[in-house]
């Protein structure tokens, strides 16, 4: 924001030169980027955080100066002479979208003559950084920078019916802006428009065809306040940024819209000439109610560090018109319009400590860092952590919200969901149940780069609802839902908080599974990990992840259908999710040392075939039914379709490893291990071993 020193000194009484101002500016929150001098101007560039519309014209910036000098704010002058026709014959407005359009006015100057602007606005206009374009034009452009409320002047005589709409835009509409940017719009755009069409994009640039030009005489003028997140989506989309949306996206004071009209108004007929009709019309679907705020002088004490007369604190806060009032220990403030970033006791502690002084506030030489150990939690979050990169897993991060259809696809069956109520987040506004669908993502955008293999996990907490499911709204309410969107139910409470380890990779389960179970062995080598067949509704084929009989997660490969609706093709990736605090449990348990063995092992490759319905878990429970106590271990190779197996089986290759504990085995004997084994196969599940 651009404030010119001499514009400066028609609204507060400066005496400090630029490099002074812009210090004492600085210590109240906006941040000086530079001084220079404009001809016989000081003009000093500010830094305006978002939530400080306010100060995004000459006036907001003068009352804080005046709060911290304790001079006096002048406001211009907004009288004009009238016509005795009144608006509401000539104009009309109608606004269509209250939630997107809070307040709209309509004022009509007849008889005005365009030319250029007096000498004097256009040098103010050039120090800030506007252009001169002519009198009517320089007026609005002028009320802007004084008010920081952007008005927009139309040629009265090229508006239909003299009436206004404000709707949203309509799918195929195109809008010429002034600049010349052939804009396309849609639903999700707020425009203004008349009985034949739309005229300007509310809030970011108006139309080519109702700009004011020399043959115009008529003008009807806009002064109103737009959703910010309207105008700041509208202008991003269309890539139409203007001074106009810089301030409607900051959010300008819907109380003083008409204000501002006025001044305009004013300056429109002191250098165009004309005549203003009488009144107004101003629709106001929702009026602005006044919030009040308490402060405690004892937390506003405690929370600073410092001992604050309360007569600063009055003073201080009657200067920035907040209209304090002091109830025993209490100060009772009334916020103004203009100050929508001020919600809380602790927003007035700030008021008061900024223009008090932060200079005020001691400091200490020494500061004191108290060290602490690494809690449980992050130990297990890093020793897990290393152990999956070992594995070739890479950590992700992602936003907590998905979209509808992970959220439909990976939520748990009967619990609702949890929502943003915000209309302006239509798309990801639903709180994660799972980590699977974020993931799934993540692998779509490495598909799409072709950055393969790709292997990532997730450690993160997930949301499940109390009963039916909720939806928040505003800063921190916590509203009930149903299980779709938008439908108030019974009181659902807070949800539950669960921590999980979510897994994808684009390669097979038996991948997912050795990850899975050596973060297992990690934090317990002595857990029995097993893989339960089980029907998962996103899942082709899917199993229950138990460790020493207790269900602690699920595994599966995504369907087709599922990786289809999330835009993976020629692929079927695997995902596994697993409850973190059961993970937890594992780990810190006494460690089992066994000494290392001294005699060799024999393994042996067995292909059986079996049919197409036996699961491995069957295979696995009955070799070890019949296999002796030298059998040290068991372990899945691969499954074979094709030549030689006949339809409706398939040939299973698994490994065995005999060991014995007192000796060295001879392959007689192991020979015969293997033959009982084989036995114990042909009699569990029909198999037959696969002839070479």
């Amino acid at each position: 924001m651009k404030v010119s020193l001499d514009w400066l000194k028609d609204y507060v009484e400066v005496d400090r030169p630029g490099d002074a101002l812009a210090a004492m500016l600085s210590d109240l929150g906006f941040p000086c980027e530079s001084v220079e001098r404009v001809g016989d101007d000081t003009v000093i560039d500010l830094e305006v955080t978002s939530n400080r519309g306010d100060c995004l014209g000459h006036i907001g910036v003068a009352r804080e100066i005046a709060a911290v000098t304790g001079r006096s704010l002048r406001l211009p002058e907004t009288a004009y002479p009238r016509l005795e026709q009144h608006t509401s014959e000539l104009a009309a407005v109608e606004i269509a979208e209250p939630e997107l359009c809070g307040r709209y006015t309509a004022r009509i100057i007849k008889g005005v003559k365009v030319g250029p602007s007096p000498d004097w606005v256009v040098r103010r206009l050039e120090a800030v950084g506007l252009r001169s374009v002519n009198n009517v034009v320089d007026a609005t452009n002028y009320a802007m920078m004084e008010t920081g409320q952007p008005p927009h002047a139309f040629d009265y005589a090229k508006i239909a019916d003299g009436k206004i709409i404000v709707r949203r835009g309509r799918a195929g509409e195109r809008i010429t802006s002034i600049d010349g940017t052939q804009c396309e719009l849609n639903e999700r755009m707020l425009a203004i428009a008349d009985p034949s069409g739309p005229v300007a994009i509310a809030g970011v640039m108006g139309g080519l065809h109702t700009e004011v030009s020399d043959a115009t005489t008529d003008i009807l003028l806009e002064d109103a306040y737009f959703d910010p997140v309207s105008v700041r989506s509208t202008s991003r989309a269309l890539a139409l940024p203007s001074e106009a949306s810089y301030r409607f996206e900051r959010i300008v004071d819907i109380e003083q819209v008409d204000w501002a009209s006025r001044r305009t108004c004013r300056l429109i007929v002191e250098w165009a000439g004309g005549r203003v009709a009488k009144g107004v019309v101003d629709v106001y679907p929702r009026r602005w109610a006044p919030k009040e705020l308490r402060l405690r002088l004892a937390r506003l004490n405690a929370l600073l560090g410092i001992d604050v007369p309360g007569g600063d604190v009055l003073r201080i806060l009657g200067a920035l018109q907040f209209e304090p009032r002091l109830e025993g220990d209490v100060v009772v403030c009334r916020v103004p319009s203009w100050r929508c970033d001020v919600y809380r006791e602790v927003d007035l502690i700030e008021e008061v400590i900024r223009v008090y002084g932060y200079g005020k506030v001691p400091t200490r030489r020494k500061i004191e860092i108290e060290v602490v150990p690494v809690d449980a939690r992050q130990k297990l979050v890093s020793t897990v952590g290393a152990h999956l990169n070992s594995c070739g897993f890479y950590e992700t991060v992602n936003v907590t919200f998905v979209d509808e259809k992970a959220a439909a696809v990976f939520g748990e069956p009967g619990r609702g969901t949890l929502a943003v109520r915000d209309q302006a987040r239509r798309q990801g506004s639903i709180l994660r149940q799972s980590l699977i669908g974020s993931l799934l993502g993540v692998l779509r955008t490495n598909v799409n780069a072709k950055n393969l293999p790709c292997r990532v996990y997730e450690i993160a907490d997930t949301f499940v609802p109390v009963g039916g499911g909720c939806l928040i709204r505003g800063r921190d309410a916590l509203d009930t839902g149903s299980a779709g969107h938008g439908h108030p139910a019974r009181a659902a409470g807070l949800p539950i908080e669960r921590p999980k380890l979510g897994l994808v990779c684009d390669g097979d389960l038996r991948a997912l599974r050795g990850a899975v179970e050596s973060v297992v062995s990690v934090l317990n080598r002595d857990a029995e990990v097993v893989f339960k067949p089980a029907q998962l509704s996103w899942a082709e084929h899917g199993a229950r992840i138990e460790v020493n009989g207790v269900e602690i997660g699920l595994a599966g490969v995504v369907s087709q259908e599922v990786a289809a609706s999330f835009d993976i093709k020629d692929l079927s990736p695997v995902a596994a999710e697993v409850y973190f605090d059961d993970l937890a449990k594992l780990a810190g348990g006494p460690i089992a040392v066994r000494p290392i063995p001294r005699f060799p092992a024999i393994e042996r490759d067995l292909s059986i075939v079996v049919d197409e319905t036996v699961a491995w878990s069957a295979i696995a429970e009955a070799v070890r039914a019949g296999a002796p106590d030298e059998l040290e271990r068991l372990d899945f190779v691969t499954i074979y379709h094709g030549k030689g197996i006949p339809s409706g089986r398939k040939c299973v290759t698994l490994t065995l490893r005999f060991r014995d504990a007192d000796g060295t085995l001879t392959h007689e004997q192991v020979d015969r291990m293997q033959n009982r084994i084989l036995d114990g196969l042909k009699a569990a599940v029909g198999a037959r071993l696969r002839a070479m």
